[in-house]
């Protein structure tokens, strides 16, 4: 990661005792906008599409909604012991303008804009949009750090074949991945559950390099077996991650396009996301949050807080 202390200051977050926390800019975690510093060595960046969903549309509006329930967080992450603004240069760099009607045009763009701004040396997190905004952006950190093993979050394997005719969906984007050989063959789900379309389709995923902890799994092992199965599963390659907040049970994350019962609890994920501090982390996403079906933020706020561990995470790498 790029020495902040070799660049002039660290402009920090919005001080929450100086200025209330449901005013000023909505940036995440109000982190100072890309433009107003002088250089970033870890970003959040939105990307507001949805164009490749089955089920229930709207995330395309789950980047505003992140960063809105972003405006609780304070600076101090007291499981990791640090201050993650304090330590190198974050910024919010706004969102990804994309084609909404086409969706191999719309994931060109974004893998353009991300890879040139990945080829500043900032690391960054993607606040979705729909899961194929993963695609693009597995594309632009391999530009910058080759093969890497993929740690997923989520209900469902997203390995599958296409849809509807379509390659590129919300249900594809890890099998374009390992097609293309952005992905190296240690990777993981995390938190997988619920009915499937044939016994086939789990050969097929193991078949593209992945394992799986099933949410049935996670009552038996707990957080701790579940971060040293992944630490074991990817040992020190790069690492990619990705996080689909229907991971979530619907009863912690009501606001996503496709929920299943019987998902992870809050606090469960947070602990294990927390727990890949260690991990050769070089780029995340945190994606299909659907603030039309939301309840009081609920879902918004705990992708809010999955964010902030993953920059936590990249803070402790400074």
């Amino acid at each position: 990661m790029n020495n902040s202390q070799d660049r002039g200051p660290i402009v920090g977050a919005v001080d929450p005792t100086v200025q209330p926390r449901y005013a000023g800019w909505t940036t995440f975690a109000r982190l100072p906008r890309l433009q107003d510093v002088p250089h970033a060595d870890v970003i959040v960046v939105g990307v507001p599409f949805d164009s490749a969903v089955t089920y229930r549309p709207g995330a395309r509006f789950g980047p505003n909604a992140v960063r809105q329930g972003s405006r609780l967080i304070r600076g101090y992450n007291p499981e990791l012991d640090i201050k993650p603004f304090e330590v190198c240069q974050f910024a919010d760099a706004g969102d990804i303008a994309c084609n909404p009607f086409d969706i191999g045009e719309a994931v060109g763009q974004i893998a353009g804009e991300l890879t040139a701004l990945l080829s500043t040396g900032a690391r960054a997190v993607i606040l979705g949009g729909d899961h194929s905004v993963a695609l693009p952006s597995l594309r632009a950190a391999h530009s910058v750090h080759g093969p890497m093993a993929l740690v997923h979050f989520d209900a469902h394997l997203d390995t599958w074949e296409g849809m509807y005719g379509a390659d590129i969906t919300h249900g594809t984007p890890f099998r374009r991945a390992f097609e293309e050989g952005l992905l190296r063959d240690n990777n993981i789900h995390v938190g997988v559950r619920g009915s499937i379309y044939d016994k086939e389709n789990l050969t097929e995923d193991a078949g593209l390099g992945f394992s799986i902890i099933t949410c049935s799994e996670i009552s038996k092992i707990g957080s701790d077996g579940i971060i040293e199965r992944i630490k074991d599963r990817v040992g020190d390659a790069p690492v990619y991650v990705s996080v689909d907040i229907d991971v979530l049970d619907p009863a912690h994350a009501p606001g996503t396009g496709t929920p299943e019962a019987g998902g992870m609890s809050s606090r469960e994920l947070l602990e294990v996301v927390r727990g890949l501090d260690g991990v050769n982390v070089v780029g995340a996403d945190v994606v299909e949050v659907s603030p039309a079906y939301d309840h009081a933020e609920i879902t918004a706020v705990a992708a809010a807080n999955v964010t902030w561990e993953l920059l936590s995470v990249f803070g402790r790498k400074a």
